[in-house]
């Protein structure tokens, strides 16, 4: 053990295994194997300190990317801004309506809001999953575009909450629904202000390696995929300190 110590210390030292003689390098190496065949733990402690070491590179990543990208994330005028416009905390959410994960975090969201009522909640269209989730964006955009912010959450909820295959004719029984023009919505669909608005999200998505929906952004925290309510609120309680 003592020799394996004094190699490590050497090791340590500039071009340490440069100088070991060969018979010294064959010693070194055997003290290893038979330290680790001993105590195999030192393995598993080494593995859980570099996981804990790239999770912590990663968290810092991510915290430096999402300051780098702030005013696109909470202040881009194009985004639909609920819960409490005024409030002290601000969470982004990118999604898509035809995602699993989305659709299951989606009432646990509205439970948060409901019960803090001082959130501020930007959604960001990142219509990802194919076809009909493109429609639906362009769909729930128009509708804000021709009948404004409450809806626009209406389409927004009742797609969430949809289960069926997103089309047009089930998009116009939303409408219809919502007593909007289906007809109007469906022409504004193809302006390409509501173009701009998907490719504006997709590209902050790709500054912020996001590939996958959910992702939420509480103040500068980047969390990618489902958060369960529990921990939502433990998040929205730390950042107030």
């Amino acid at each position: 053990m003592r020799f394996l110590r004094a190699a490590l210390i050497a090791l340590a030292t500039p071009l340490a295994a440069q100088e070991m003689t060969d018979a010294q390098r064959e010693a070194f190496r055997a003290e290893v194997r038979a330290y680790l065949l001993d105590n195999p733990e030192v393995i598993m402690e080494a593995v859980g300190i570099l996981e804990a070491r790239e999770q912590q590179a990663r968290i810092d990543a991510d915290i430096k990317m999402a300051r780098a990208n702030q005013d696109a994330l909470f202040n881009d005028p194009t985004s639909f801004v609920g819960g409490n416009p005024d409030g002290d905390i601000t969470i982004v959410e990118f999604m898509d309506y035809r995602c699993g994960f989305c659709k299951r975090a989606f009432p646990e969201v509205q439970a948060l809001l409901e019960n803090d009522g001082n959130i501020r909640y930007v959604i960001k269209e990142l219509p990802i999953l194919g076809e009909q989730s493109i429609l639906a964006s362009r769909f729930a955009l128009a509708v804000r575009k021709v009948a404004g912010d409450e809806a626009y959450k209406l389409a927004h909820d009742a797609l969430m909450e949809q289960r069926s295959d997103i089309s047009e004719s089930s998009l116009i029984r939303l409408a219809d629904s919502l007593a909007i023009d289906s007809d109007t919505v469906f022409a504004a669909m193809t302006d390409p202000e509501i173009s701009d608005v998907i490719n504006t999200n997709r590209a902050l998505a790709q500054n912020l390696q996001i590939t996958g929906t959910p992702t939420f952004v509480f103040d500068d925290q980047l969390l990618r995929g489902y958060v369960p309510l529990d921990q939502m609120t433990q998040i929205i309680a730390e950042l107030r300190g």
